[in-house]
């Protein structure tokens, strides 16, 4: 029981440290960038509107208006 314990302890552990590893490597792409332009590259990559959010220290519902406005001016080029 203690075995099955510490493989689901690690198993955490693993996703905490990978969670950390996102944030940092989303922190560079959006280094330098406008806040819209950092949010389009984040979505763009897979990133859900908190985790965006989070990195860009801003709340979801600005995230979800800026990546809702560049789907809307996307569908409005083609």
């Amino acid at each position: 029981m203690a075995r099955a314990r510490s493989k689901a302890d690690a198993g955490e552990e693993i996703l905490d440290r990978l969670d950390t590893i996102l944030r940092v490597l989303a922190l560079q792409v959006a280094a330098d960038r406008s806040m819209t332009e950092s949010a389009r590259i984040l979505k763009m990559v897979g990133l859900d509107n908190r985790t965006i959010a989070d990195v860009l220290n801003t709340s979801d519902a600005m995230i979800r208006t800026l990546t809702t406005n560049l789907r809307t001016r996307k569908k409005g080029k083609g």
